[in-house]
């Protein structure tokens, strides 16, 4: 039989908001943390059971420009330090449980500054439970008995539940347990921490507070469902993650939210248990705290790191008139709702210090926290003023997920935790404006949730007295003035009829009295048969349960076989499990090590890299100077080359006049036949000494080490000049080994000029390593090795020659011996011809 869907599950629908109806204010707590022993400078003060003082820390004034005064704050009610967990709940959760349970909606938020107390709040110790398990507890204690089997409500996965019916939900919870019992155990991983071990080795003590006003005639399912919000996105703590391999986990999915029919906002695929017991909910609540994202920064050794919402769904639909199964109408189903959420503290960078991830995760916990007062204030703003500005609820996951409660879809009640140390005065000082603010806010008050069924009350009751009153009947323990009351049994028609009899002959009254004794057999008769039939179908269903049994029992031996094996096989697998732990271990810290050096590297790069830069713009700087340098030594010596030229030029020409004028004078010497005393000829000027060019020293004289290529098609040539190098290595097709062994490097090229001769090129470079880690090489200079055959000329006879020595102008022996002799001083020339 398939589940029973009616129509729409019975909740509050979505209203307009009217100013006529009732309001209720956000009711704010404050908690005081208990101070530690090492700090002495407190800056907060409990006055009375509404008042808190702070007074800023002689810190806050020297950093803080301007005069700090102490402020006080109002709160529902103020919680020393010594205050306990049950008087915080009995005062604060109390009537959110007794609220879910006649089926409002509840919620309730721990806010405040890193380290102070929030979850301690919320969970509390294996010794003393916190807020959310002792609402477990009272909400356990109230329904216990008026639970619905497993399996009569469930999820619809649309934010509603569908019912069914016993029989349905035993053949499913016999289904679930086949499911079990042939799935395999898992192979037990290592959480993430062991905040979980002290819940399971303590005993669970439970609260025994129990709400009265609960309704018997209706049948209850309890549903929790863990999530946790982590940089703006939704997590299922309680989904299994599915496996791509046999041993690989794949990373959790975010969840997303929707709207159901009725404009409730609810998480989309988050996985609901159904509870039936506390411990079964703390196991819950144990399996998701595991996976929830703590870490450890400079002001919290565990640090929540997201916000975690904990929800219960209580599920409530009436009995049918006998009293027996649920309903199944799913427009009489009503579910209600109580969040708990512990809110992560807000952070400062400057304090904690974080960076990376922890950075990433405060400034998206700052964020949401934001976001969520910045809607607080529109609301005030819109209920003071009348004013109509839209609520940001999207903008973060937390307001966007709860805004219905802020809409009058619940109670709204807020706990403030509070460290009284000096060092979080200004964190604090923002928490008690944001506490002061939220207080200013109203919530429509929720309408009561009524059932109208029509059917009779105290069903349930009736029930039980009848099943306990037909037990005792059936063992004898009765009295002849027994009555079973409430459920209907049996009948063999009308009650007996009113007859007088005066005589034993009398027709007229026995012949009524027969026909009523007939139809009394016939219908006894009837009820026999129909009796007897339900007798043999009953029987006929305890054959097949017996087969069923049997079969059952045969598959439990096997499986228990199984089971055996796959427990040595466990044994094993846990052994290889701690050894693979060892070595995760070992490698987790060596890769610690590894990032760790990775990171001075890094650092180490980075400023050689900034070196490299500087340098780079240095000796950009400093090429562009030399070439200016360069520019202008070569503007300088093409200046001096000018110069000097023009002077050579001058002097030149001056010693060509002084030829001329000795050739003149000569001339006129020879040619003159009178013998008169020629004049004498103008001593020569003194000219200056030539140029003398530096003399560079051949590179190849060095000791550095040569790379001498010679392709094989070079000849030999017998030239007297010969390069010779000191350390060198001869090759005809060089290879990067070679010239990473050399320092200097010389190519000898060959070539034909325009007469047919031989040139020789000597093309010389300088090796260097190049940034990639390779070698290039870089010409530098260039040697020219060239052999030319002397011009031909023939032989002149005796008599040309004194015929060219005499056809001249050149008679005059003293200038012969001036222009012929080199380097002779005029003076001694001249002192010679005077003698």
């Amino acid at each position: 039989m398939k589940p029973t869907r009616g129509k729409t599950p019975k909740k509050t629908p979505r209203r307009p908001q009217q100013t006529n109806k009732a309001r209720d204010p956000v009711e704010v707590y404050c908690r005081l943390r208990p101070a530690s022993d090492d700090q002495t400078d407190l800056c907060a003060e409990v006055l009375s059971e509404t008042a808190l003082l702070l007074r800023p820390s002689e810190a806050a004034r020297v950093n803080r420009i301007g005069e700090l005064k102490e402020t006080q704050h109002t709160f529902r009610f103020v919680f020393p330090v010594e205050t306990s967990q049950k008087t915080l709940f009995d005062m604060v959760a109390l009537p959110l449980v007794q609220d879910v349970i006649q089926g409002k909606n509840g919620l309730l938020f721990t806010y405040g500054v890193t380290g102070s107390g929030k979850t301690h709040t919320v969970q509390g110790t294996p010794a003393d439970h916190g807020l959310l398990p002792r609402c477990l507890d009272v909400i356990f204690n109230s329904i216990g008995e008026l639970q619905a089997k497993r399996y009569v409500f469930k999820p619809d996965k649309m934010n509603g539940m569908d019912l069914q019916t016993e029989a349905d939900a035993m053949l499913e919870r016999q289904r679930k347990l086949q499911q079990d019992l042939l799935v395999p155990p898992k192979t037990p991983t290592t959480p993430r921490r062991n905040g979980g071990d002290d819940w399971q080795n303590f005993p669970y003590v439970a609260d025994p507070t129990k709400v009265e006003t609960v309704d018997e005639d209706n049948a209850y399912a309890v549903f929790v469902s863990f999530i946790e919000i982590y940089n703006n996105y939704i997590y299922d703590l309680l989904e299994e993650a599915p496996t791509s391999a046999p041993s690989t986990p794949r990373a959790p999915q975010s969840k997303i939210l929707r709207e159901d029919t009725n404009h409730n906002m609810y998480v989309y695929g988050a996985t609901e248990v159904e509870v039936k017991n506390p411990e079964e909910a703390c196991e819950q609540l144990i399996k998701g705290q595991k996976r929830r994202r703590v870490a450890h920064t400079q002001l919290n050794m565990a640090s929540s790191r997201s916000h975690s919402v904990f929800l219960i769904r209580v599920a409530q639909s009436p009995l049918d008139p006998e009293g027996e199964e649920v309903l199944q109408d799913k427009s009489q189903v009503c579910v209600s709702q109580l969040a708990l959420v512990d809110l992560a503290g807000s952070e400062r960078t400057n304090r904690t210090k974080n960076t990376g991830d922890r950075l990433r995760e405060a400034s998206n916990i700052n964020a949401s926290l934001m976001v969520l007062r910045t809607c607080i204030e529109i609301l005030r703003e819109n209920q003071t003023s009348n004013s109509n500005r839209i609520v940001p609820y999207r903008d973060s996951k937390v307001t966007h997920l709860f805004k219905n409660y802020f809409e009058g879809e619940g109670k709204v009640r807020m706990v403030i935790c509070v460290n009284p140390s000096a060092c979080d005065y200004e964190e604090t000082i923002h928490v008690m404006r944001f506490a002061e603010l939220t207080q200013e806010v109203e919530i429509t008050r929720q309408k009561e949730v009524r059932f109208d069924t029509g059917l009779t009350p105290g069903r349930r009751k009736a029930n039980q007295m009848f099943k306990e009153a037909l037990e005792k009947f059936e063992r004898g323990e009765h009295d002849g003035n027994i009555v079973l009351p409430g459920r209907p049994g049996y009948s063999l028609g009308p009650p007996w009829p009113c007859l007088e009899m005066t005589s034993a002959s009398e027709d007229l009254t026995l012949q009524p009295l027969l026909q009523f004794l007939v139809e009394r057999e016939a219908c006894r008769r009837t009820l026999c048969e129909d009796l007897s039939r339900k007798h043999e179908a009953f029987r006929t269903q305890l054959l097949d349960l017996e087969k069923n049994n049997i079969l059952l029992r045969q598959e439990m031996e096997g499986l228990q076989e199984q089971l055996t094996g796959k427990g040595k096989d466990l044994e094993r697998a846990k052994k290889k499990i701690e050894n693979l732990e060892y070595k995760n271990e070992v490698l987790r810290r060596t890769a610690q090590l590894y990032d760790e050096e990775k990171k001075e590297m890094e650092s180490e790069l980075k400023s050689k890299d900034h070196q490299i830069t500087s340098r780079t713009a240095e000796s950009r700087r400093l090429r562009q100077t030399m070439k200016a340098i360069e520019q202008t030594k070569d503007a300088k010596w093409e200046k001096e080359c000018d110069r000097r030229m023009k002077q050579q030029r001058l002097e030149l020409q001056n010693k060509m006049w002084v030829k001329d004028e000795k050739l003149r004078q000569l001339k006129e010497i020879v040619s003159s036949k009178d013998g008169k005393r020629r004049a004498k000829s103008p001593p020569p000027k003194p000219t200056a000494p030539p140029v003398r060019l530096n003399h560079r020293r051949s590179r190849s004289a060095s000791g550095d080490r040569w790379l001498d290529h010679k392709p094989v098609c070079n000849l030999e040539t017998e030239t007297v000049l010969q390069p010779q190098l000191k350390k060198k290595m001869t090759v005809s097709v060089p290879d990067v080994k070679n010239i990473k062994k050399t320092d200097k490097y010389m190519l000898t090229h060959q070539e034909e000029d325009s007469q047919g001769e031989i040139e020789t090129k000597l093309i010389k470079g300088d090796v260097f390593k190049s940034r990639a880690g390779g070698h290039s090489v870089q010409f530098t200079d260039i040697e020219v090795l060239k052999q030319e055959a002397p011009p031909e000329s023939r032989k002149r006879s005796a008599s040309e020659n004194i015929e060219e020595e005499h056809s001249g102008d050149f008679t005059d022996v003293e200038t012969r011996c001036a222009i012929a002799i080199e380097g002779h001083d005029r003076r001694a020339s001249a002192k010679r011809h005077k003698v």
